[in-house]
């Protein structure tokens, strides 16, 4: 069985790859029937002679393998037919942008995989770069901070090597006694934490978070009915919150009205309430002027994130009275961090973490008769259709939805 890495080809550049060259190295010595061959590329946060190093072969063409791995959305024509890919589509939520794509992974017979619906029996995700995300968004967070205020200058975290790095950086910045709050515990959120803890900031609970005054930083990482509450008031848990998600009403005003840097690093579910909305961040009482908006929802539950923004100009600003986008200096604005590719700044970690997930939990399963299911969960077209769970993707493909 022949597994390629294949070259990134969608614009602009992802210089991340599936599997760096110890991780391709550990494939083919723990599973001796597979073969690895490295197409060779120029923008590859490891180059080709490192996957040489470790005895790989790299070559121009791949068209030979049996199994095609991405990351990002292969552009159609450099698709080949009748093969096995593995990438984000970009496709499950119906993205109109990729429609084509998919119409034409179906017309070429491709088995496609969408590494964003490679799950577990009970529904988690298993490999993704989650945890990246967290990680340079509060990075992010801090730097559009120091920007904002002219108090410090930090580089770009493109420009730094590893987490190590960044928390190196961190660690130097001057920070005066503010508070900051994060939101999320899942990849995104603990990825967060760990800069922040990295750091040495002292971690609060809600209750100190929103009464006391301090004189040094302090974070606090707050759950999902830390900042939501039923509108009958009765306290029914988590698992209520999420079956019932319209029968909650935000709550997060109060944190608002103390908080000086915003994370925003949870998931968004379809009926949630919104955190805040764009009357609430015109109240006098809202006091968020920075927002590191990681999960980048457009339009969304952060009523301040109203565009993406770029790792080449990753903050813009929010003028709440005007609703509209501003210089994120001027006073009164908001300043938004909102890259929506954030671990592609950290190419060379990302890379590593998504390999040792993909080798544990995707690999042996081409091997084991997939004994767990997860190919046939993640398989969303085979022989020329889609596979049963994505069927709801039909009038997608066809124009229609």
């Amino acid at each position: 069985m022949k597994f390629a890495l294949i070259k990134e080809r969608k614009d602009p550049p992802d210089r991340r790859v599936v599997l760096s060259p110890k991780a391709a190295r550990h494939l083919e010595e723990h599973f001796p029937e597979a073969k690895v061959h490295v197409e060779s590329s120029d923008i590859r946060v490891f180059t080709d002679e490192e996957y040489q190093n470790e005895g790989l072969q790299v070559t121009d063409d791949v068209t030979d393998c049996d199994i095609m791995l991405g990351v990002k959305e292969v552009p159609v024509e450099a698709l080949v037919a009748d093969k096995k890919y593995f990438f984000f589509s970009h496709t499950i939520k119906k993205q109109p942008y990729n429609r084509n794509l998919l119409q034409a992974i179906l017309e070429k017979n491709i088995e496609l995989y969408d590494h964003e619906v490679i799950t577990g029996p009970k529904g988690r995700r298993l490999v993704a770069f989650g945890r990246y995300a967290g990680i340079v968004g509060a990075y992010n967070g801090f730097r559009a901070y120091g920007l904002k205020f002219d108090v410090y200058e930090m580089p770009k975290a493109e420009t730094l090597p590893d987490q190590q790095a960044l928390v190196d950086v961190l660690q130097r910045v001057p920070l005066h006694n503010m508070k900051v709050l994060l939101t999320g515990r899942g990849k995104v959120g603990k990825g967060a934490k760990e800069m922040l803890d990295g750091m040495k900031l002292r971690e609060v609970t809600v209750t100190q978070y929103l009464t006391q005054t301090f004189d040094e930083p302090v974070y606090c990482n707050i759950d999902v009915l830390d900042y939501n509450k039923r509108k009958d008031g009765q306290d029914l848990g988590k698992k209520d919150f999420f079956s019932n998600p319209k029968d909650y009403r935000s709550n997060f005003m109060r944190f608002a009205e103390v908080t000086d840097l915003y994370i925003a690093g949870h998931f968004y579910g379809e009926g949630a309430p919104y955190l805040y909305t764009r009357e609430d961040a015109r109240s006098p009482n809202f006091k968020i002027k920075v927002v590191a908006d990681i999960s980048c929802d457009i339009d969304g539950p952060v009523a301040s994130t109203i565009r993406p923004s770029t790792i080449a100009d990753p903050i813009y600003g929010y003028d709440p009275k005007g609703e509209s986008e501003i210089d994120f200096k001027k006073k009164g604005a908001i300043a938004v961090m909102a890259v929506d590719n954030l671990p592609c700044e950290l190419p060379a970690d990302a890379s590593m973490g998504f390999g040792e997930a993909f080798l544990a939990y995707v690999i042996p399963a081409f091997f084991n008769g997939d004994e767990e299911g997860i190919l046939e969960r993640a398989r969303m077209t085979q022989n020329g259709e889609l596979t049963e769970p994505y069927m709801y993707l039909r009038d997608y493909v066809d124009g229609k939805g």
